[in-house]
């Protein structure tokens, strides 16, 4: 019965979470992202990478931008988890594959989600990273889910 009642509750609340979510489309590096609709966009960085979007009335806040992996796309994942780890982060959670990386961490009572794929010629990668409070991540989890799935190189 509990199975049952957890199969009607998310087919009930899924329909509500993909209405009113919009594309960024990044034509710089090519790549594109969907953005839950309580994400305003704070405006397109000067130099075109990608943008922040923050959750009205929340301490959330959305990192999209792309890339150059210079020194390969293994290098940058690894260089930007030493940084995390520098900035007193807690990583928690680490996959990774060669054509994309995600993890998670934590630091007091804020945690990070970061997930960076490979575009398609190999050199650029997408990157999208949200920050939100540990009172939030239950709000959070599947926005983070519709944000990996979403993220995707435009080729």
């Amino acid at each position: 019965m509990r199975t049952v009642l957890l199969i009607l509750f998310a087919l009930l609340t899924t329909p509500a979470l993909a209405q009113g979510w919009q594309t960024y489309d990044n034509a710089r590096f090519g790549y594109s992202i969907d953005i839950p609709p309580a994400f305003s966009g704070q405006g397109e960085s000067d130099n075109g990478d990608g943008q922040a979007f923050a959750a009205e009335g929340k301490p959330i806040d959305l990192l999209v931008w792309g890339g150059y992996a210079l020194e390969g796309f293994d290098a940058e994942i690894a260089q930007r988890m030493v940084w995390d780890t520098e900035e007193a982060w807690n990583i928690t959670y680490q996959a990774t594959t060669p054509r994309w990386a995600s993890w998670s961490a934590i630091k007091g009572f804020r945690i990070v989600y970061q997930r960076m794929v490979l575009l398609c010629d190999g050199s650029r990668y997408a990157a999208f990273r949200a920050e939100y409070s540990v009172t939030d991540s239950a709000e959070m989890d599947p926005v983070i889910e519709r944000l990996v799935q979403s993220l995707r190189g435009n080729c």
